[in-house]
């Protein structure tokens, strides 16, 4: 367990989203369990869960240490995209949680992964991401790569970096782009209420740019390619929400009513383009748009 310090900067804000929004990672429903568990004190006494901050408020905080997660290999079928001694390419379907976490401590990618390679993934990311170089949300499909040794993974660490990891995807927005391409430049941060959320943050944000172009156009509706620069939390999400057109699909930035038929935003990792670790060659690998997707652009262009 650790203890923080935290003073209140804003008047009557409640403990709970006080809590949230300064506290790394901590929503605010956690943040209630803490006040009621008595791990919040101010002036060395228990703060009520409704207790509304003055300025200067000095609020300790016991944070619990996390539970350990035994990491178990799992024979959950994969579709390879491509593999070798240095690297796997996985097309992720929706629905599968990339990497263990609180309330997804198996059925992710890597229990699966550590079934079909055993011990052979990268150790930089820690023992709960072995072999993991970037991300995508559980409810986005498509294309994912993992490093199977230290040197691969530095390799791939530093093209993400430098941008030469070249990732595009194709998504369904909400309305018609006014525009047949674009570029989001807009730094994206933690959501100053909703520690869950990501959110534009001009501030305190990290850089964050999404090129992206039409492909087609349905009433109330665009098809559209996007294009990473910056690999950001929830990215291409957030950058079309910002400018006026969340993903279809996306309850989180769009619209709360979720569309029937979908499992979450209408969003697919098609193409990935890297340099390889070891031979130095380019590889180029494309997936197809899975059939829910497909499904979704038959439906549209019927309404044309």
């Amino acid at each position: 367990m650790s203890t923080l310090t935290r003073t209140a900067d804003r008047p009557g804000e409640r403990a709970d989203a006080f809590l949230a929004r300064v506290v790394p990672d901590l929503t605010r429903s956690a943040a209630q369990r803490l006040l009621e568990a008595g791990a919040v004190r101010l002036a060395g006494r228990p703060v009520r869960k409704n207790y509304r901050t003055a300025p200067g408020d000095v609020l300790e905080v016991d944070i619990p240490a996390p539970q350990p997660v035994d990491l178990v290999p799992q024979d959950i079928p994969l579709d390879i995209v491509y593999e070798d001694g240095d690297v796997i390419v996985v097309n992720k379907p929706v629905g599968m949680v990339v990497h263990p976490a609180p309330g997804h401590s198996d059925g992710t990618l890597v229990n699966a992964l550590l079934y079909h390679c055993g011990n052979t993934l990268s150790g930089i990311n820690g023992t709960l991401r072995p072999g993991i170089v970037h991300r995508i949300d559980r409810d986005t499909s498509g294309l994912i790569i993992a490093a199977k040794n230290d040197r691969a993974h530095l390799s791939l660490a530093a093209q993400l970096q430098d941008h030469s990891l070249f990732r595009v995807y194709e998504a369904v927005a909400v309305g018609g782009l006014r525009e047949d391409r674009g570029t989001v430049d807009a730094p994206i941060g933690r959501h100053p209420v909703d520690r869950k959320r990501m959110a534009v943050d001009r501030q305190n944000g990290r850089e964050a740019v999404t090129h992206w172009r039409v492909l087609a156009r349905y009433p109330g509706f665009t098809h559209v390619e996007c294009r990473l620069e910056t690999g950001r939390t929830h990215q291409i999400r957030v950058h079309l929400a910002s400018i006026g057109h969340p993903l279809l699909g996306d309850v989180v930035y769009g619209s709360k009513k979720p569309v029937p038929g979908l499992a979450g935003q209408c969003l697919h990792a098609r193409r990935l383009r890297f340099t390889h670790p070891s031979t130095g060659q380019l590889v180029e690998l494309e997936c197809p748009l899975p059939g829910w997707f497909q499904d979704v652009l038959d439906r549209l262009s019927r309404l044309n």
